[in-house]
C-alpha cells in the first residue's frame, strides 16, 4: 500500500516537473519567436535602407554624369569649369561613400541572415524538445491514470474480501 502510494506520489512530482519543462520550454519559444520578428523586422528595415541608398546612389550617379556633361560643355569657362569639377568631386566622394555605406548595409543585412537561420534552426530544436517532453508528460499521464485504475480496482477487491 505505502509503495503504491510512493509510487503515485512519485509520478505526481515528476508530472508537476513535466509541467513546469513544459511551461519553461513554452516560455523559450515565444521568447525566440519575439527574437525572430525583431530580427524580421530589422532585416525590413535594413531593406528599406537599401533600396532608399540604391535610389540615392542612382541618382548621386545621374547627378554625376549630369555634372560632367555641364563640364565638358563648359570647358571654355575656366572659372565655371573648376566650380563644376569641385562639384563633380564632391558628387563622386558622395557616391563613394554612399557605396560603402551600401556594401555594409548589404553585410550587415547577410549577417542578419545568418543570425535568423540560427534563430530559425533554435526555435526548430526547441519545438522539437517541447513535441518530446509533452509526449512524455502524455505517457506519465496514462501510466499514472492506468496505475490508479489497478489502485482502485485493488481496493475495490480487497473491499469485497
Amino acid at each position: 500500500m505505502d509503495a503504491i502510494r510512493k509510487r503515485m506520489e512519485a509520478l505526481r512530482v515528476e508530472a508537476d516537473e513535466s509541467a513546469g519543462k513544459v511551461e519553461d520550454l513554452k516560455s523559450k519559444v515565444k521568447s525566440l519567436e519575439q527574437e525572430n520578428l525583431q530580427k524580421e523586422q530589422e532585416i525590413t528595415s535594413l531593406q528599406h535602407k537599401q533600396s532608399v541608398l540604391e535610389q540615392e546612389v542612382d541618382k548621386l550617379e545621374g547627378m554625376h554624369n549630369k555634372a560632367k556633361g555641364e563640364a565638358a560643355e563648359s570647358a571654355q569657362h575656366g572659372t565655371q569649369n573648376e566650380s563644376l569639377q569641385r562639384k563633380v568631386q564632391l558628387l563622386e566622394e558622395e557616391a563613394e561613400e554612399n557605396d560603402r555605406v551600401l556594401r555594409e548595409t548589404n553585410e550587415k543585412l547577410r549577417q542578419t541572415d545568418v543570425k535568423a537561420g540560427h534563430y530559425e534552426r533554435k526555435v526548430q530544436a526547441l519545438e522539437t524538445e517541447r513535441d518530446q517532453w509533452e509526449q512524455k508528460y502524455e505517457e506519465m499521464a496514462k501510466k499514472y491514470s492506468e496505475t490508479k485504475k489497478e489502485l482502485d480496482d485493488f481496493v475495490a477487491e480487497i473491499g469485497n474480501i
